[in-house]
């Protein structure tokens, strides 16, 4: 179910993330309010853009939500694997983003001090 649901998700983010898809949505908005005068902008003329609209936009937000979710993994292990490879960085930072708020709270605080404390030393950033 989960492989068949991210290959759906995959696919229908690339159509609907398209300019045709784009254009396709503006050209449905653009019959809808031509043809309001046909229907005397008739309150059923309103609910059918109305509850297309909403119906798009929460099945759209599942969607999206599932592709950001798997596009911050995929960013995550890329970003922990540059920092194990790099001698220099410090490891601890790897998988911080399980972290508590809290915990994540005192590394960035540690990391705002050494990012300062390195600008002060090169003055031409």
């Amino acid at each position: 179910m989960n492989e068949l649901f991210r290959k759906f998700a995959q696919i229908a983010s690339d159509i609907v993330g398209s300019s045709w898809a784009f254009l396709l949505a503006l050209s449905v908005i653009l019959v809808w309010l031509v043809t309001g005068p046909l229907f005397k902008f008739s309150p059923v003329w309103q609910l059918v853009i109305n509850t297309g609209t909403s119906i798009i936009t929460f099945l759209m937000v599942f969607l999206v939500q599932n592709t950001q979710n798997r596009e911050t993994k995929a960013t995550q292990l890329k970003l922990d694997e540059l920092i194990r490879v790099q001698k220099s960085a410090q490891n601890k930072l790897m998988g911080i983003e399980r972290k508590s708020d809290k915990q994540l709270e005192k590394e960035i605080s540690k990391e705002n001090s050494i990012n300062k404390k390195a600008r002060g030393k090169n003055s031409n950033f």
